[in-house]
């Protein structure tokens, strides 16, 4: 924990909340003077005191430990906002429609940053009736391929597992498609408008 940003997180959320050093302190069943140590960076709390002091700030235990409270900006749920997450244990993909804190397999995932397309790993796109057929000229070796592939709209998701020494290559419902995403597993994620 850093002793600085997680004091002043604690202080911050506290305030937030409109609670006094000695109603936290009474929740937790410390004394107000130990409540005032973590905020001011004297002090830590106790292992055993993590989750209750997350439960009551309102926070994740995540979001206390790394410092930082997570906000998510799209209340709107805008699809087109979309964030990707993949376990490096599993492959798990996870999918957020805006800030989150994601772990999975009890590893903390950050949200993967998307690039456009290079030419290994150009998007091709064909209407066929009513659906797009989206290929990729990419490898599907056990070492490297294309983990998903992702077509996003404004009103949903969808999104097909593709699994090594298979075809890079997937259907979707035109409906309102305006992003697709591909995600390699050795280069990362990968969008293109549509």
């Amino acid at each position: 924990m850093n002793r600085y940003v997680t004091g002043a997180m604690i202080k911050k959320l506290r305030e937030g909340s409109k609670m006094t050093q000695s109603e936290l302190a009474q929740k937790l069943s410390v004394s107000d003077k130990a409540v005032s140590k973590w905020e001011t960076g004297k002090g830590y709390p106790d292992i055993t005191l993590i989750e209750p002091l997350a439960k009551a700030l309102d926070i994740s235990v995540m979001e206390l430990l790394a410092g930082e409270a997570v906000t998510n900006r799209n209340r709107s749920a805008n699809m087109v906002k979309t964030k990707w997450y993949v376990c490096p244990v599993c492959g798990n993909i996870i999918n957020s429609t805006g800030e989150a804190v994601v772990s999975c397999c009890g590893v903390a995932l950050p949200a993967l940053e998307e690039e456009t397309p290079d030419l290994s790993h150009e998007l091709m796109l064909e209407p066929v009736e009513d659906e797009y057929y989206v290929t990729l000229s990419h490898p599907m070796t056990k070492e490297h391929y294309i983990s998903f592939l992702a077509a996003v709209g404004d009103n949903g998701l969808q999104v097909v597992k593709l699994y090594p020494e298979g075809s890079a290559e997937a259907r979707f419902k035109c409906s309102r498609i305006r992003l697709l995403y591909a995600y390699c597993n050795r280069h990362g994620l990968f969008k293109r408008k549509v």
